[in-house]
């Protein structure tokens, strides 16, 4: 699992790896061992190999150290070593469970693995035993939160963000990072909520912009979408979706003249963005220019096979020229990726009776009746499915 969104996003993480301690308590022999000391100098060296080298002789004398563990785990984390760092932590916690700093790196190392659901594991225990003023706090409960979004479970991110951004009220990207949990878990009270606290940290940002809109889009406020993807230009035009964002908006309220500048403009700032070139040719084929949507559509379709829109304009456009097979294999593709789509089903039925095929036809008739027409899809899945963070491409 990745948690890219944040990373791309600039969201960067001030927790790092602690220094394990030197754990000898009464052993004066440990103490006094040539081979300990020679690792604990290079380990402040920087020497990580001879330092391991060092580590590795000393568990042969002793060989339940959990302090040498610590230190070999510690030194395969300083090395980015994440997976191989985990068993050596294991090792030295099944040895002295009471070791200070321990758990944390062990956690840290599961996190910058990917392992999301085990730093989790980790560190919910972590932040439970901290006392409410440990500087810990902070940092735990940023790393739950967006261990949690790393792996979906959006809801559940949003009250560790909460709490992270109340202690720290001046870090901008920890409430973009709340903000967009908050959306993708249908909580659209809280991102405008938090909209309202980023304008106070930046009164310019295109990225709390367009999440605002996105909000207020599935609050089925359209204009106050528009207004704010429109705000969010301003501050940055090139934002990746931004025009097409805005496009979408534009698209839904049937402007599609001016939804086309927007498109057009997205495709200025990224030529093979599929969706607005789906949505480019969707529009010039409503306004009657099948010349310039076919060739758009095509190029979809040998970008993504698996937009729904292309499939479906494609077999309409195929339709109209006449190119009935070419029409039938579109359209028969697009039912394969929306079988619920009541606009494929009913082009069907009217090739099929154009084709004399009047028992298809009737099928297809038949299916129009049982579905309704379905809804646009808010702008908040249409932009994830720009990102390639989503699955549909309808």
């Amino acid at each position: 699992m990745q948690i890219k969104p944040f990373i791309q996003r600039g969201l960067l993480l001030v927790v790092t790896l602690v220094m394990p301690v030197v754990w000898s308590a009464g052993q004066t022999t440990m103490a006094a061992d040539s081979h300990r000391d020679a690792a604990i100098e290079l380990e402040q060296q920087g020497n990580h190999s001879g330092a391991e080298t060092e580590w590795r002789t000393f568990l042969k004398v002793h060989p339940d150290s959990a302090e040498a563990y610590a230190h070999l785990g510690f030194l395969e984390a300083r090395q980015q070593h994440y997976v191989e760092a985990v068993p050596l932590y294991r090792k030295a916690l099944a040895l002295d469970p009471t070791m200070p700093g321990l758990r944390m790196n062990m956690g840290l190392s599961f996190f910058k693995s990917g392992d999301l659901k085990e730093a989790i594991q980790t560190f919910v225990p972590l932040l439970k035993s901290q006392p409410p003023s440990s500087p810990e706090v902070l940092n735990l409960n940023v790393l739950i939160g967006m261990a949690h979004y790393g792996l979906g479970e959006y809801a559940e991110a949003v009250p560790y963000l909460k709490e992270a951004t109340s202690r720290d009220p001046k870090t901008l990207q920890l409430r973009l990072a709340l903000v967009q949990s908050c959306l993708a878990s249908k909580q659209y009270q809280c991102v405008l909520k938090v909209y309202r606290e980023i304008l106070m940290l930046n009164a310019e940002s295109a990225e709390a912009d367009m999440l605002a809109g996105e909000a207020l889009d599935e609050l089925k406020d359209i204009p106050g979408a528009v207004q704010q993807f429109r705000a969010a230009i301003k501050v940055s035009p090139k934002e990746p979706n931004v025009h097409f964002g805005l496009g979408y908006l534009l698209w839904k309220l049937d402007r599609y003249e001016d939804a086309a500048q927007e498109f057009k403009a997205e495709l200025a700032n990224d030529p093979n963005h599929v969706l607005a070139l789906a949505y480019l040719g969707d529009v010039e084929m409503k306004l009657q220019n099948p010349k310039a949507a076919l060739p758009l559509l095509e190029k979809v379709i040998r970008i993504d096979s698996k937009v729904e829109l292309a499939h479906l304009d494609l077999g309409i456009l195929y339709f109209d020229a006449n190119r009935q097979d070419d029409a039938l294999r579109e359209l028969m593709t697009a039912g394969k990726l929306n079988p619920k789509d009541v606009s494929v089903h009913w082009r069907l039925a009217r090739l099929y009776q154009t084709m004399g095929k009047k028992d298809e036809a009737k099928t297809e008739f038949d299916e129009t009746r049982d579905l309704h027409k379905t809804a646009d899809e808010p702008v908040f899945d249409k932009l994830h499915d720009a990102s390639g963070i989503g699955t549909s491409t309808k």
